[in-house]
Parts: structure tokens; C-alpha cells; sequence
């Protein structure tokens, strides 16, 4: 499904994503490893088995690109413009090997772009849940979007 375009958007609309997610080890290490990321909590199972998770935990870097990948194709595939920002970021519980997600979001505000009249702006409230419906990651993510088209004048 494409996204949609700025005035097909209304606050208070929340999407339940079709794409379900289970993270596995490999997404955690590579994830890890690409971005640079030598913490033990996310590659040692010696040493996460002496912290109070007891197990490795899923990187928070990957659960939010997980969390804003997943919302893409129902909201903003082939009409943003650009990402403006990421604001609120909580992870309430960690993900562990083997969860699996569902993400959902709500459109909080849309607003005209005073310097781009041809786009407008949508904040957005992501939120993931694990297989227990537990909230695991949350965040606001604001966005250009484009306006829909204007048609062709007629000849």
C-alpha cells in the first residue's frame, strides 16, 4: 500500500501495521556490529546473563528503526518528503531474542508548511508492543509529507 499524501492524513487516525516482526539474534549482533556498537548488554550472553535482564537484550537503535520501518508502507511510503525529526524516544521494557513486534500509530498534528506550500507536516506517535502486548518503544516521529497532485490543466 502506498502512503498517503498531507490531506489524506486527519488527526486522531491510528494505523495497526500488518507486518509483524520477530527479532532475532542475527538482526541484534549485525545491527550492532554495523552501527559501531560494542556494548556487551547486546553481543556477550556471558556477561547479560549477570544483569538484572538476565539475557542479551535487542539493541534500542534497532527496535526504532524497526518501529518506524514497519509504519512506512500505510503512511508515508513514496510521499514524504524527509524524516524533520525524532522527538519522546522511550523504550518501557527491552526486547529480548525471539519477541515479537507489532507497531501501530496515531496521527497526532498536521500543520501547513509555511515555506513549502506544496507540503505539509505530520507528527506521528509510534508504538510497538511484544508478543505479550506490552509497550516496548514509543516515540514521535515528524515528518514533510507532500500534497497531493494538482491535475494537469486541460489543453
Amino acid at each position: 500500500m502506498a502512503g498517503l499524501y498531507f490531506e489524506e492524513f486527519a488527526v486522531g487516525m491510528v494505523f495497526q501495521h500488518p507486518i509483524r516482526r520477530t527479532i532475532g539474534e542475527a538482526d541484534n549482533v549485525f545491527f550492532s556490529a554495523l552501527t559501531h556498537n560494542p556494548a556487551a548488554l547486546h553481543l556477550d550472553e556471558e556477561y547479560a546473563k549477570q544483569t538484572e535482564f538476565g539475557a542479551r537484550v535487542v539493541n534500542s537503535c534497532l527496535t526504532l528503526s524497526f518501529m518506524v520501518g514497519i509504519s512506512v508502507g500505510e503512511t508515508t511510503l513514496g510521499t514524504a518528503v524527509a524524516n524533520l525529526g525524532w522527538d519522546e524516544v522511550r523504550f518501557p521494557k527491552p526486547l529480548f531474542h525471539g519477541d515479537t513486534i507489532r507497531v501501530e500509530t496515531e496521527v497526532l498534528e498536521l500543520r501547513e508548511s509555511r515555506s513549502r506550500p506544496e507540503q505539509g507536516i505530520v507528527i506521528f506517535a509510534h508504538r510497538t508492543f511484544n508478543q505479550r502486548n506490552e509497550l516496548v518503544a514509543s516515540c514521535k516521529r515528524t515528518a514533510l509529507m507532500n500534497r497531493k497532485p494538482k491535475p494537469a490543466a486541460a489543453p
